[in-house]
């Protein structure tokens, strides 16, 4: 059996791909100009692929808390007296000592999170596949 083109005067290069990867094609050219000391012609495929994040257990993911919560009203009171609390007990060390200010940024920090962490909650996280 003969495979030739529609001109029937060059014979039809063809590319094989695995099915997983099927609609990842775009475009497939033959490059006559090439010469590869064959009598085919090079065939260029332009594939476009979306690479898979790879989650390793060494990186720590961003903590998101779950904000939904804080429609609740009870949740929403609860946060705000909670968060008070911390923030004026943070104001009373800073006060006692001199501090700088990368200091003042950790304690305001250290107070929202702790305080999110036993309110709020970590929200669930989906990794795309």
């Amino acid at each position: 059996m003969d495979l030739t083109g529609p001109h029937h005067n060059e014979p039809v290069d063809q590319i094989c791909i695995n099915k997983k990867f099927q609609r990842t094609v775009e475009d497939v050219r033959t490059k006559r100009g090439a010469d590869i000391a064959s009598d085919h012609h090079l065939v260029v495929a332009n594939l476009k692929l979306k690479l898979k994040r790879n989650w390793t257990s060494g990186q720590t993911a961003l903590q998101r808390f779950n904000t939904a919560f804080l429609r609740d009203t009870d949740r929403l009171n609860e946060f705000k007296i909670d968060l008070n609390n911390r923030f004026q007990a943070s104001q009373d060390l800073l006060k006692e000592e001199e501090t700088s200010m990368e200091d003042n940024w950790k304690g305001i920090k250290e107070a929202l999170t702790s305080t999110c962490q036993e309110v709020l909650c970590l929200k669930k996280c989906h990794h795309k596949e």
